[in-house]
């Protein structure tokens, strides 16, 4: 990231699905009338956790979906209509060159929609980080995918996501950020375990939300059954 003033903070791109087909691997834990609710929960704490982080100038959604497009501009993002419309990887790029187009000489990183524990100070190590490389990039918690991609002005973005990316983001000689005490920006969510770690984390007030209006409670997720009077999910603040 250059330091000269000129273009100092991070301008985030931020892919979202129609929530119709979003997280669709969540479907068999929450059921399929709520995973939408829950797609755009998440989506709404991790854009206002990034827009809360101090080294984030700005966010762009990339969505062609016009709920989450009025919700999250709601919060501040740049909405970026998904005109390539071919698929996760042609949508960074697509979202990367928009903000470019407006900031030629940003720094510019990529963050998952799906990150509703997201606390904004996790992310700033992690930016930290990443500036010291012209390509970096997040394992998620499994060490298979990807959460964050960055590339520093002047360079191309080149996402590689779907399935094994962390692998192909290495090979791609994007630098690996290994930085400790950032689980909250490694913790993607696609199943019902992964949703449980993110709630044993402590979620942002939409997934929090949510979690309550279950019909099985926020103690449960994949066909557990929950206890009556279950405590509520841990909640953070977006400052935390």
């Amino acid at each position: 990231m250059r330091r000269d003033g000129a273009d100092v903070g991070w301008s985030l791109v931020v892919p979202l699905k129609p929530l119709v087909r979003a997280k669709s691997r969540l479907s068999a834990a929450t059921g399929e009338e709520f995973r939408p609710r829950l797609a755009l929960a998440f989506a709404l704490d991790t854009v206002a956790a990034a827009l809360a982080c101090a080294d984030v100038r700005d966010v762009a959604v990339v969505t062609d979906d016009p709920l989450a497009g009025e919700r999250l501009a709601a919060l501040g993002a740049r909405i970026v209509p998904d005109i390539p419309a071919r698929g996760l990887n042609a949508a960074l790029a697509h979202g990367a060159d928009a903000v470019r187009a407006r900031r030629p000489g940003a720094a510019v990183a990529t963050l998952n929609a799906d990150l509703p524990a997201l606390r904004p100070a996790e992310l700033g190590r992690v930016l930290h980080s990443a500036a010291q490389f012209p390509r970096a990039f997040l394992a998620d918690a499994a060490d298979i995918g990807t959460t964050l991609l960055t590339a520093a002005s002047g360079v191309e973005l080149a996402p590689a996501f779907g399935g094994p990316s962390r692998a192909r983001h290495l090979a791609s000689g994007a630098r690996e950020i290994t930085v400790a005490r950032v689980a909250s920006v490694r913790r993607d969510v696609d199943t019902g375990e992964d949703l449980r770690a993110a709630l044993a984390l402590g979620v942002g007030p939409h997934t929090a939300r949510q979690a309550l209006r279950h019909p099985d409670g926020a103690a449960t997720v994949d066909g557990a059954a929950g206890a009556a009077g279950a405590p509520p999910p841990e909640l953070r603040a977006y400052g935390a």
